[in-house]
Formats: C-alpha cells, sequence, structure tokens
C-alpha cells in the first residue's frame, strides 16, 4: 500500500506543475521564462500547455499504474537528464526565471519517492 501512495507523490508533482502549465501557461511564460525568451507569438503559450497535457497524462500513468521496485528504479535514473537541463537553462544558458527551478524542485521530489519507493517496494 505504501508504493500506492508514493505513486501518487509523484503524480502530484505532474498533477502540480503540469496543470499550471497547462491551465495558465502565459502565468507559467511570465514567471519562469526569461523577458526575452517570452515571445509575442500565440505558439508559446501553445506550447507550455503542450507541456502541461503530456505532464497531465504522465500523472495520470504515475497514479494508475502498478509500479514495482523496477519501476521506481526505471524511473529515477529516467528523472536524471532532467536535471542536468534545469542546470544548463538555469545557470549555463539561463532561458529560466528563479521560478523556473520549480522544474528541479519537483525533479528532486521525484526522485527522492523513487528511492523511497524503491526501497520499500516488494
Amino acid at each position: 500500500m505504501i508504493s500506492r501512495r508514493i505513486q501518487w507523490g509523484i503524480a502530484a508533482v505532474f498533477f502540480l506543475l503540469g496543470g499550471w502549465a497547462l491551465i495558465a501557461p502565459q502565468s507559467v511564460i511570465d514567471l519562469a521564462l526569461l523577458p526575452k525568451y517570452r515571445i509575442g507569438t500565440p505558439i508559446l503559450p501553445f506550447a507550455i500547455a503542450c507541456f502541461g497535457s503530456q505532464a497531465v497524462l504522465s500523472g495520470v500513468f504515475a497514479a494508475f499504474a502498478r509500479f514495482t521496485r523496477t519501476t521506481f528504479l526505471a524511473y529515477g535514473i529516467a528523472l536524471l537528464p532532467f536535471f542536468v537541463f534545469d542546470w544548463w537553462f538555469t545557470l549555463v544558458d539561463p532561458v529560466f526565471t528563479p521560478v523556473g527551478w520549480l522544474d528541479a524542485v519537483g525533479n528532486v521530489v521525484m526522485l527522492a519517492l523513487c528511492v523511497w519507493g524503491w526501497r520499500r517496494a516488494v
């Protein structure tokens, strides 16, 4: 039963951040992207909303699939490149404002939950 709760924790990150991007893409643009990347064409809110919809869909899978120990391990390993992405586009070639670090915080939470799930799953 603890694995299911851990999965819902992972799903919550997707639902929260992805839902924000899906429902209020302009808010994400205004708060998380540096001014030079806030282009005034309709494609950017569309792209952010698409990103959000994919995250929400990932949350549905995280919430309702049956995670095994291997699932938690594979998911945790799959998260690692996202840390490079967050680091690169916040510090090396900045695209994100400090609010953009919310993505990294979400990834840290999900990675910690994957480690916990991996340890607890049978």
